[in-house]
């Protein structure tokens, strides 16, 4: 799989040659290869709308889906998650084969006809962005949150990742045995809005398997972002089958201290 990852890698360079089409952001062995990607619609119904297009290659893409995420200051915030979801739906469906150059092909040629269906419903008016580089966001926040416990974890889980991707967050979601963490990073007010509807949304089910409000949750630390803390490109849910792993997820989030001074006081 790393060869045909490598090949499409090479491909993909090659395609987009032009200045500033391709730029690679990082590349390592246990993190994958993050990449930028600049390049606009075809046809003449899709008006030439520039996207901005960031695919995160995990190591074990592409038996997984990538992470995606995009930008055009021809859409607003709205659209901008529809057609980021719309690509991860349409990633899924080309499994296990490398797919970026498909997906772009796919929303050059498809991006009129979802805002056309999306129109119908309503969109906002804010313009969707991310950072041009990671330490380019200086109103970055970070923060970590303890669950209690998951009874309906699938559609919780669903409903979280379907937050975090409306709001622009990214981070993690971690579970070591019954303890379950919640890293976010993004905007202040987006973290805000996430915990306001974390527990005013009826999200799990309780002990008789009636739909219940998260009532469990709780802040454990909240910080804005320093140079030394590692930004994360998507939102990701992490299994780990021990406190070393965990502790690893942290380390490399460059949270160290984090990890020694609160997380560990919740398995003593």
């Amino acid at each position: 799989m790393a060869e045909a990852v490598q090949e499409e890698l090479v491909a993909l360079a090659a395609i987009f040659c032009g200045q500033d089409e391709w730029e690679v952001l990082s590349q390592s062995e246990t993190d994958g290869t993050v990449f930028r990607i600049h390049t606009q619609t075809e046809g003449p119904m899709a008006m030439d709308t520039p996207l901005e297009l960031v695919f995160h290659l995990p190591v074990t893409y592409p038996l997984c889906p990538p992470g995606i995420s995009l930008r055009s200051e021809h859409l607003t915030r709205s659209q901008c998650v529809v057609v980021q979801e719309k690509l991860l739906e349409q990633a899924k469906n080309l499994l296990p084969e490398p797919m970026v150059h498909q997906l772009i092909l796919w929303v050059q040629q498809n991006l009129r006809h979802i805002l056309n269906q999306t129109e119908a419903a309503g969109s906002g008016s804010e313009k969707c962005a991310f950072p041009s580089s990671p330490a380019a966001d200086d109103g970055l926040w970070i923060t970590l949150l303890h669950i209690d416990h998951m009874r309906a974890k699938t559609k919780y889980v669903r409903t979280v990742e379907r937050w975090a991707s409306e709001l622009r967050l990214t981070g993690r979601l971690m579970f070591m045995g019954k303890i379950i963490l919640m890293l976010l990073q993004g905007d202040r007010s987006s973290i805000k809005e996430y915990l306001l509807l974390q527990k005013t949304s009826k999200v799990d089910v309780d002990s008789s398997g009636k739909r219940c409000k998260e009532k469990m949750i709780s802040v454990l630390f909240e910080t804005k972002a320093q140079t030394k803390h590692k930004r994360f490109l998507a939102f990701e849910v992490k299994e780990h089958s021990s406190l070393a792993e965990l502790q690893k997820e942290f380390e490399a989030a460059g949270l160290q201290q984090l990890f020694s001074e609160v997380v560990l006081g919740l398995v003593k």
